[in-house]
């Protein structure tokens, strides 16, 4: 469906992502395209002239904008931006991959800071925490206490598991769900991208969880804003955010603030371009 090479950069860039066609198969809805490739279901109806209730034809072209800004990595390995539902791969060789990924909800947060590999394990059992058995309860659903290897099991066929204790990153035998946040605090990829992550994963390789709603990175002669929900209310004012980082690295004058203030009052989280022309 995706090809993990149209997620690939160049560093100097600083962006993942294009702007690209896709075909639609029979399974596919906008929320399961727009997991897959990192955009929320409002952004992709608006950009086909689609409602986000409406159906999806087999055979039919869907417009997609998933350029994303890629945050500092510095001496990261991997790096997840929360808000942003996205994880960034440093390749060593001058590249980044993103995957689009499922974080912790408001209520559950996915905990921040750096990390360290420190477990990589092939289709795991789901030793259930017991505050999850106890909202089991709550719901009325069965309380389970292990789940197995098997297509029922949520953490998919790969969990590379963090020095931060009970978070991890993981697959999913939900793939819609990606692009989201709604987990327990730990990070879900899509099936496919795990695949590709987990050969790649080391024991001991460092990483990092941040929280930045807004981002922004001059690109040659443009300026690219790309703004978030602050979910977890954590974050100062983010035409501040901008404004202050434009000012500091000499381009406040590149900026076209009506573009920007419509930016960050949509938060669509594409990076979108606010140059002055």
């Amino acid at each position: 469906m995706l090809s993990t090479l149209t997620l690939t950069l160049f560093l100097a860039t600083q962006m993942v992502g294009s702007e690209s066609l896709y075909t639609v198969t029979r399974k596919d809805s906008l929320r399961s395209v727009g997991a897959r490739f990192g955009v929320t279901v409002r952004v992709l109806a608006e950009g086909n002239g689609l409602s986000t209730t409406s159906p999806l034809r087999n055979g039919q072209v869907l417009k997609i904008d998933n350029r994303h800004i890629v945050p500092v990595l510095d001496d990261a390995k991997i790096v997840v931006n929360i808000p942003q539902r996205m994880l960034f791969w440093d390749a060593g060789d001058g590249t980044v991959q993103g995957f689009p990924v499922a974080a912790g909800k408001r209520s559950w947060k996915t905990p921040r800071g750096d990390f360290a590999i420190a477990v990589l394990e092939k289709n795991p059992t789901w030793d259930v925490p017991v505050s999850i058995q106890e909202e089991m309860r709550q719901q009325g659903k069965p309380v389970l206490t292990k789940v197995p290897p098997s297509p029922e099991n949520p953490l998919g066929k790969y969990w590379i598991g963090l020095s931060i204790p009970g978070v991890g990153i993981h697959g999913t035998n939900e793939p819609s769900s990606i692009y989201r946040l709604g987990t327990h605090g730990c990070m879900r990829l899509h099936p496919d991208d795990i695949a590709v992550l987990f050969p790649k994963a080391k024991i001991g390789m460092a990483g990092r969880i941040i929280y930045e709603p807004v981002l922004v990175s001059r690109v040659g002669d443009s300026v690219f804003v790309e703004a978030h929900p602050d979910t977890y209310a954590l974050s100062p004012d983010p035409l501040e955010t901008v404004m202050g980082r434009a000012s500091a690295e000499g381009y406040l004058d590149m900026l076209n603030m009506p573009f920007l203030r419509e930016v960050i009052r949509k938060r669509d989280g594409i990076a979108r371009d606010v140059t002055a022309r």
